[in-house]
């Protein structure tokens, strides 16, 4: 017998709940997981939360282990760290990450399960799907030695950007946001902080991720001659207006769109298993906490969901916690 468990759903657009699951018996090449953290992406989940998914992109925005369809019921997440509990031997009670939703419990194939390196917290390792669309983006944008970069979004995926960027050498790296709050978590990073006003031009490469189209006008207004927007926001079902005329054409600046969905054709022969796992391995550094700016109790969700998706709860990575009998 499986011990039981129990799932956040989405009931209907803005309202979530608690439902109990059953589990099946793990068969040869599964693993039985509980959980011990998972992680709120608070663009994208909360999007789906409210409801805002277009119907022409249900079938790509699912989840790996995703329930029901959108708008609702749905049964959505995909950054969940627990421990085997069942399985293999060489992964019994070994801490892994999975692509999978808000649940106390869950039997996935092996194959669905990366161990976490020692190095890494299990509470920081529900960052592993944010790093990973970074991993990807700067493989699409494939930044080179002395860059001149501004990240225009300070929210989870701009600050992951960021962080990863902080690394290169000889490259100017700057954090655009406006909200001034954002510079606190800048300087935890390592990167130089500035509101959109203030942000320093002539760049090479400028990633967007604040999912506004001020936002996106301002990324253009950043750029050299010949330079190139990375666009990593998601608008789902809004309309983005954009200035493309003035001295768009006659700068010959470049928009990019880049999708954790697929591995970057820039890197060939990469697999989605290699590139969580190089995400991993890049949160062993401590700063990477500044990314987690709060934590409830996973039977917490039904309210903290909504207040996230409102804004009342202002959060980068909101961090949830399952009790030890989970």
């Amino acid at each position: 017998m499986t011990p039981p468990a129990r799932a956040f759903w989405l009931s209907s657009p803005g309202e979530g709940e608690i439902r109990e699951v059953t589990l099946p018996v793990p068969a040869e090449g599964e693993v039985l997981v509980r959980a011990l953290y998972s992680g709120v992406s608070r663009g994208t989940e909360t999007l789906v939360f409210r409801g805002g998914v277009p119907e022409s992109q249900h079938a790509a925005m699912r989840a790996p282990f995703q329930e029901g369809d959108f708008p609702a019921p749905v049964k959505y997440g995909y950054l969940s760290v627990g421990e085997v509990e069942e399985g293999p031997a060489d992964l019994v009670g070994a801490t892994v990450f999975c692509l999978y939703p808000h649940q106390t419990r869950y039997v996935v194939p092996v194959t669905a399960v990366t161990r976490v390196p020692d190095g890494v917290p299990a509470g920081r390792a529900v960052l592993a799907g944010t790093v990973e669309t970074a991993v990807n983006a700067l493989w699409d944008a494939a930044p080179l030695i002395g860059d001149r970069i501004a990240v225009v979004g300070g929210g989870m995926v701009g600050c992951s950007v960021a962080a990863l960027l902080a690394r290169f050498p000889g490259v100017r790296v700057q954090l655009v946001d406006a909200d001034p709050a954002r510079a606190k978590t800048a300087e935890a990073l390592g990167v130089d902080f500035a509101l959109p006003r203030d942000a320093r031009g002539e760049c090479d490469l400028v990633v967007h991720a604040s999912a506004t189209e001020q936002g996106l006008a301002r990324s253009l207004e950043l750029l050299s001659a010949e330079g190139t927007v990375l666009e990593l926001s998601w608008y789902g079902d809004r309309p983005v207006t954009l200035p493309l005329g003035e001295a768009f054409h006659s700068r010959r600046l470049v928009i990019r769109s880049s999708q954790v969905g697929t591995v970057s054709p820039a890197r060939p022969g990469r697999t989605y298993a290699d590139r969580l796992a190089l995400a991993l391995e890049l949160l062993a550094d401590p700063a990477l906490d500044a990314l987690v700016t709060g934590e409830s109790a996973f039977e917490e969700l039904p309210e903290v969901l909504p207040r996230l998706a409102s804004g009342e709860i202002p959060a980068l990575c909101h961090r949830v916690r399952y009790g030890t009998s989970a």
